[in-house]
């Protein structure tokens, strides 16, 4: 009987071949910098995020080249790097310096990578920050695949950092993660979703990791239970606000802005708070066009719908709901003592709402 394992060998063959030749024609990547350079106007925390930047890349190595060029070519897409900056600035607030909070901010980060590494195969999306979807570029499987190797790679760094707390911090985050993401898919093309329903999925699938990053600032530094709290309430409000900003710029951003497709929520028939208002308050043959669209993927409606969430208030209705989570992050801030992290963060709640990406 021929062994499994030269089955599997054989089988794959004509894939590594491809992989070779994958590799060969893409470009050596490196890590680009998260932060702005120095000067004037430079971030107070973009030594430590350089910091950060030099544990992603030591940590994304590999003995497999193909894991190497997918996880680097999403890493290196740059991003906002807001969840490592919750970690480095609540640790700085409450006076924590070591090594660990570089760790866990390239931890939270390889986490929300991985994330978007499955979210994109399961939308079916071709374009993120500006370029072509790992998917897009290397396939589905071979994302999938290389998301789940960030996961382990995380799990093996939170074991060194060899604190039981961030281990029930981030093994909670990422169980909660998942289930939000199956939430999303079983919400698919569903006009009936209510509010709390859809906030919910938000407050799983997207909030959930920010909280985990405030709180983990919290616990390095041995914070009481109440101001772990606060810091995880700070968390999870800017998490929701800045999702329901991302929803609303779907149908008020500009595609070279977002870095990804404007209407991609409608074509994958996601009903996000923009359409759950604009049915609320529409005309009864607005809501029939808006429920058609959202079960039928219906992107060629765009036009007629952008009318309807502009005429219905949706979209200053949506921004209403961000604005109040974001106060809520700001007023969790003072169990904090006063600092110039404390100042970045308020800034940062306030950022969360005014901006076009």
């Amino acid at each position: 009987m021929c062994d499994p394992h030269e089955q599997v060998w054989a089988a794959g063959a004509s894939q590594r071949t491809y992989n070779r030749f994958l590799l060969s024609a893409l470009p050596v990547l490196d890590i680009a910098p998260a932060h702005s350079p120095a000067g004037p106007a430079a971030d107070p925390i973009d030594t430590a995020l350089a910091r950060v930047d030099d544990v992603i890349r030591q940590r994304l190595s590999s003995r497999v080249a193909l894991i190497d060029q997918i996880a680097q070519y999403i890493i290196t897409a740059g991003g906002k790097r807001i969840r490592p900056r919750l970690v480095l600035l609540f640790a700085e607030a409450l006076g924590f310096e070591g090594p660990e909070t570089y760790e866990l901010a390239a931890i939270v980060e390889f986490i929300h990578t991985a994330t978007l590494l499955h979210d994109d195969v399961v939308d079916e999306s071709a374009l993120r920050r500006g370029r072509a979807t790992a998917n897009a570029m290397f396939g589905n499987a071979a994302s999938v695949l290389v998301g789940d190797f960030l996961y382990s790679r995380a799990f093996q760094m939170m074991v060194s950092v060899n604190r039981m707390r961030v281990l029930d911090v981030l093994a909670d985050a990422t169980n909660v993660i998942a289930e939000g993401e199956v939430l999303q898919l079983l919400n698919m093309r569903d006009p009936d979703l209510s509010v709390a329903d859809y906030l919910q999925v938000i407050r799983f699938k997207t909030a959930k990791l920010f909280e985990a990053s405030a709180r983990l600032g919290a616990v390095l530094a041995g914070a009481s239970p109440a101001v772990e709290e606060a810091c995880a309430d700070y968390g999870r409000s800017l998490g929701t606000a800045f999702q329901l900003v991302d929803d609303l710029l779907d149908y008020e951003g500009k595609s070279v802005e977002l870095g990804k497709n404007v209407g991609d929520d409608l074509r994958e028939g996601k009903p996000t708070l923009p359409l759950l208002l604009a049915m609320e308050k529409g005309l009864p043959e607005e809501r029939d066009l808006i429920r058609h669209a959202i079960e039928h993927g219906e992107l060629h409606k765009m036009p007629e719908i952008m009318t309807i969430v502009n005429r219905t208030g949706a979209l200053s209705g949506t921004r209403a709901a961000a604005q109040e989570q974001a106060d809520r992050a700001s007023q969790a801030l003072t169990a904090l003592p006063p600092s110039r992290a404390r100042d970045a963060l308020l800034e940062l709640s306030v950022r969360s709402v005014n901006r076009s990406s």
